[in-house]
């Protein structure tokens, strides 16, 4: 019986000792279980470079890709399930934006062009796919959490962390501190939609010219870094102005008026919203020149 169990402790002794320093030396009747603790603990966090059979070396590397790509998708999920506890209506409102809102952007943007935009398809395209993914962004920062830490820079610190208008004792000063900040926030997202709208925009001039030699291309490829700058102006002034006041009102909306005529607002106000996006941002490009009328409406 004493060699059995010797021979079953050798066999056995390439795991244990990895997880030696869980047992005291009364505990060996019940060794089994810091394994299995520990095991459980490494999936808790999410990461694979910690556990049983991927604890070491090379194999740990790849495990902490893993991790990182959970921990982003945690974080998201997390910040979504934090939104919709702190207002039970925010899935409907994005609902409303990418549905109603990026459409009604559209065709503000398409009314404010020459031949509603059809000469200038490339340019719509790009705001379509863009404003899409902005208008979705702008949203998640906007919205409250049930979180009470903020998470502004320490400068900001005092400062609503969702919206100017979000409920709470601040005054004046902070509630402008939130609008600068967000400002600045959706200008830096901007400028880098800006330079992925221009890509677009270009890369479809290119593609056109690759099918049909012939095609010659009403308008001038945007500049760069122009279009990129026109872009973060707009989110930074226009959109955070539009939709800091927009948050406001619906914040108020949802505690005078019943579920349906609430409802009801938001896909109005949202319908406005955009449109009044689109015309802007086609009115500021036009003025900074990066995206100037065709040379035959010039």
């Amino acid at each position: 019986m004493a060699a059995t169990q010797a021979m079953a402790h050798l066999r056995f002794s390439p795991l244990s000792t990895r997880h030696h320093f869980h047992r005291t030396p009364s505990s060996s009747p019940s060794r089994g279980h810091p394994r299995t603790q520990k095991l459980y603990l490494s999936f808790s966090r999410g990461g694979f470079g910690g556990g049983v059979g991927r604890g070491g070396g090379g194999e740990g590397e790849e495990g902490g890709g893993e991790s990182e790509s959970s921990s982003v998708v945690g974080m998201v999920v997390d910040g979504w399930r934090s939104r919709v506890a702190a207002d039970p209506q925010f899935p409907f409102k994005v609902l409303m934006e990418e549905l109603v809102g990026v459409s009604a952007a559209v065709v503000g943007d398409m009314a404010t062009r020459p031949n509603f935009g059809l000469s200038e398809l490339d340019f719509v395209f790009s705001t379509l796919v863009v404003g899409s993914i902005l208008n979705l962004i702008l949203m998640y920062l906007l919205a409250p959490t049930v979180s009470t830490s903020s998470s502004l820079p320490w400068m900001f610190a005092t400062c609503p962390s969702s919206h100017m208008f979000e409920a709470g004792p601040f005054g004046v000063v902070e509630r402008c501190g939130t609008l600068l900040y967000k400002g600045g926030l959706f200008a830096a997202v901007g400028l880098g939609a800006g330079l992925l709208g221009t890509a677009i925009s270009n890369g479809l001039i290119a593609a056109r010219k690759r099918v049909d030699p012939t095609f010659q291309s009403p308008n001038k490829p945007p500049p760069t870094l122009l279009n990129a700058f026109t872009w973060a102006a707009h989110m930074g002034l226009s959109s955070n102005l539009r939709y800091q006041t927009l948050n406001g009102v619906e914040f108020l909306l949802v505690k005078l008026v019943p579920p349906f005529v609430f409802k009801s607002s938001v896909f109005v106000l949202r319908l406005l919203n955009n449109v009044l996006g689109g015309i802007t941002f086609v009115t500021l490009a036009r003025l900074t020149g990066s995206q100037p009328l065709p040379p035959h409406n010039s």
